[in-house]
């Protein structure tokens, strides 16, 4: 499976994807207007074998519901990224079997490495 998990409203999402140069065979699927479901939630944690791998610590609901005070288990972290899709860390892209999760530079670099070799 060739996948991206974004945000379109999400200028960082937007800027990377331009970086990457996605290939025509990648399925963009924008998680606020086609939300995540718990199947596809599922083969992202058989990839990245954690919910809190997945899990955007920094959306403002986690600080306005005040989440970041609480002992949040793996179980806690599979049910706020399918209840609101800010709790998804982004973008998430799927490379046959490796998995890319976030924005960061290495992140970013290495996507790019396997996607174009």
């Amino acid at each position: 499976m060739k996948k991206i998990y974004y945000l379109s409203t999400c200028d960082t999402c937007k800027r990377i994807m331009n970086e990457i140069e996605l290939p025509s065979a990648f399925i963009k699927q924008d998680i606020k207007t086609d939300p995540i479901t718990e199947e596809q939630l599922d083969e992202l944690y058989n990839l990245s074998e954690s919910y809190e791998a997945l899990f955007n610590k920094r959306a403002r609901l986690y600080r306005e519901r005040g989440l970041n005070n609480e002992k949040l288990e793996e179980g806690n972290y599979a049910e706020l990224i399918l209840e609101h899709y800010t709790f998804l860390k982004r973008p998430v892209i799927v490379n046959n079997d490796q998995i890319f999760i976030g924005n960061s530079k290495k992140t970013v670099a290495a996507a790019k490495e396997a996607i174009h070799s």
